[in-house]
């Protein structure tokens, strides 16, 4: 019977048909994984107790130097030197629009020197009178040129006369042939052949179009 054998050889064969080995090796190998993770995880806990501390010396240095700016700054100093640039700006604005109107005005004042230069030249006054003799024998249609001129050169063109005539003889001595526009606005010079060939009213049109 059962009963009948020892205790003891009982138990033997058991445990010896239990096969344990590969448990205990097994429980050693989860023994040794949980061994590493633990490692593992120290390691990162002091990795990140490090950067802590770093990121606290960070931070308490930035929030000395912002403590200092903020005890250096002073809020009405600001406000004055803004006030300050202000006016200084408008200043400069007020300045540059002085010069802007100063120099249409020198501008417009060279164009009516001009005039009256060609206009003096036209009379040939080196030195005459314009209210005696000269001004007596002064053609109508003179006076027409002169003014047609100056309103020529108030509006930036200027025209000028031929020297010798043309090789083929279509054009006289003394006739305008040239013309110079000037667009102070745009810097821009333009210099136009006055050709009999084209009409005054194309002439005109350009010279309004290049104005």
């Amino acid at each position: 019977m059962l009963l009948d054998e020892d205790p003891a050889t009982l138990i033997n064969h058991t445990i010896n048909n239990f096969n344990i080995p590969p448990d205990k090796l097994a429980i050693a190998r989860v023994q040794d994984s949980l061994s590493t993770l633990k490692q593992a995880r120290e390691l990162r806990i002091r990795d990140a107790e490090s950067s802590l501390k770093k990121l606290s010396r960070t931070l308490n240095t930035l929030q000395s130097q912002h403590e200092e700016l903020v005890s250096a700054h002073s809020s009405a100093e600001h406000a004055s030197e803004i006030a300050r640039l202000d006016t200084q700006k408008f200043r400069v604005a007020k300045a540059a629009a002085d010069l802007e109107m100063e120099a249409e005005r020198l501008s417009q004042r060279r164009a009516d020197l001009a005039a009256r230069l060609q206009e003096l030249e036209l009379q040939g006054g080196e030195g005459g009178d314009p209210d005696g003799d000269t001004a007596a024998r002064r053609d109508p249609l003179d006076d027409e040129v002169l003014l047609r001129l100056k309103v020529y050169r108030s509006l930036g063109i200027e025209l000028e006369r031929s020297d010798g005539g043309s090789s083929d003889g279509g054009v006289a001595d003394g006739e305008f042939t040239k013309a110079v526009v000037r667009n102070d606005r745009k810097g821009d010079v333009h210099v136009v052949n006055l050709d009999k060939k084209f009409s005054r009213f194309f002439y005109a049109n350009y010279f309004w179009q290049t104005l």
